[in-house]
């Protein structure tokens, strides 16, 4: 290797009693005894450079470099446990490739505060406040819980598609919608790829999407974003609502336990627990949920058409401590409140086939089964009030007319999935540039 060739600060080691040029940016400078240290970052993390020559400083010093300056040092690697991962850089040589001279407005080398008073702060000054080494690791998690996505859903023989997120109709209807003028029409923004990944399932059988959806929630929640990242999964030729209950258990069990094995000294560096999950997910019924938190409260939800965030949280803790998993199956939801794709129960027209997935406290998934059948789709958009001729549901409405197979699936809020394998507090620290009410920018 020649001497000149960059060397990244996790392979230091290799190199040991070795001369190697390294890059990065300065995190850290302290002055001991006429002896400057530098903590130089780059991609894989810290290295420290010991500098007793002043000549190699010249170009740091008149004006003096502050944190985040563009540097290349050269050296040699020597031995010493007191530095990151036990070697630090003797520097011989220091060329400076960009040089800041400006005190950045916030310390992102030390500790961040993730207190809600702090968020503002937090997000406003998000491309330097991720140049913490820590904080990194929340996205370096979460680019791995997409890519063991992908691997599992592949292996079961998924195909990857990409749907438009500028539709001429609303999919899932409602007040929760953007709109937009689109040349001489009007447009929407998707707030969902649904009708788009069933008219695939007639094409593939097995497809997933990852991918942002737009809800015009005017929500300040710890738990809502109005540009989420979702991932929608549909599969066809299925027996009924246990095939699906049975790849989304499937999904997160493999995920989680990828992630682990593969960051664990990460995911403690960030405070995280391991999630206790059983092999098969319990199930509880709605009515159920609404039964045993009404005794243990004083409130008396029984009767309620959907769960409260204090009941989800409430029958995950339940099912962590009595039935092994902090994962759980909420099943048996009221045909009233289907949406117009849904399928209900021929058994008991009160009853959706539907189960919602929650997992630490939060709803992960709503995972209902399609109606598949031409005729009763169609009766259910019209007693929705839906145009099945109007340009945004025409084409569903082919798909569904030329035959799909028995199908079903569901949407899985990747943000949230992040934000409790990690232990935050809020979604939006678990979302790179997140995008709420009050915040569109940066």
């Amino acid at each position: 290797m020649s001497k000149n060739e960059r060397v990244l600060t996790s392979d230091l080691k290799d190199h040991t009693n070795k001369t190697v040029t390294l890059s990065g940016s300065i995190y850290k400078w302290r002055k001991l005894g006429g002896i400057n240290f530098i903590n130089v970052r780059d991609r894989s993390g810290l290295a420290q450079v010991m500098i007793e020559d002043e000549k190699v400083l010249e170009n740091l010093m008149s004006p003096l470099a502050q944190i985040g300056t563009i540097i290349s040092v050269t050296g040699k690697v020597a031995a010493d446990d007191r530095a990151p991962d036990g070697v630090e850089v003797h520097a011989t040589s220091l060329k400076v490739i960009n040089k800041v001279i400006d005190t950045p407005p916030i310390e992102y080398n030390k500790a961040i505060d993730h207190k809600p008073d702090n968020f503002d702060t937090l997000f406003e000054y998000r491309s330097l406040n991720l140049r913490n080494i820590n904080e990194q690791l929340i996205f370096r998690v979460r680019a791995s819980v997409l890519k063991y996505i992908r691997e599992w859903l592949e292996g079961q023989d998924f195909v990857e598609i990409q749907t438009p997120k500028l539709l001429a109709g609303a999919t899932e209807g409602g007040a929760e919608v953007f709109k937009l003028d689109y040349f001489d029409q009007q447009a929407f923004l998707a707030q969902s790829p649904q009708l788009y990944k069933q008219m695939m399932v007639g094409v593939f059988e097995r497809v997933y999407e990852i991918g942002a959806a737009y809800r015009a929630e005017p929500s300040m929640t710890t738990r809502h974003l109005t540009e989420v990242s979702m991932l929608d999964v549909e599969l066809g030729y299925i027996d009924g609502l246990d095939d699906v209950l049975s790849i989304s258990q499937g999904l997160v069990s493999y995920v989680v336990s990828k992630v682990w094995d593969n960051h664990e000294p990460e995911l403690k560096k960030l405070d995280a627990t391991k999630p206790v999950l059983a092999e098969e997910f319990p199930r509880i019924s709605l009515e159920e949920v609404h039964d045993r938190y009404s005794k243990a409260n004083n409130e008396d939800t029984r009767g309620e058409k959907d769960l409260s965030p204090a009941e989800e949280r409430f029958i995950c803790d339940y099912a962590k401590k009595n039935l092994g998993s902090e994962a759980v199956f909420i099943t048996d939801w009221p045909a009233s409140e289907m949406k117009f794709y849904h399928r209900g129960s021929d058994d008991n027209p009160d009853l959706a086939l539907r189960a919602d997935l929650l997992f630490r406290g939060v709803e992960l998934a709503t995972i209902p089964l399609r109606e598949y059948r031409f005729e009763k789709v169609i009766d259910q958009m019209k007693k929705a009030g839906m145009d099945i001729d109007d340009p945004g549901y025409k084409y569903f409405v082919m798909a569904m007319k030329y035959g799909l197979p028995p199908h079903g699936g569901f949407g899985f809020g990747i943000d949230r999935f992040v934000q409790y394998i990690v232990g935050l507090k809020n979604v939006k620290e678990a979302t790179l540039f997140p995008r709420d009410i009050n915040r569109l920018a940066p």
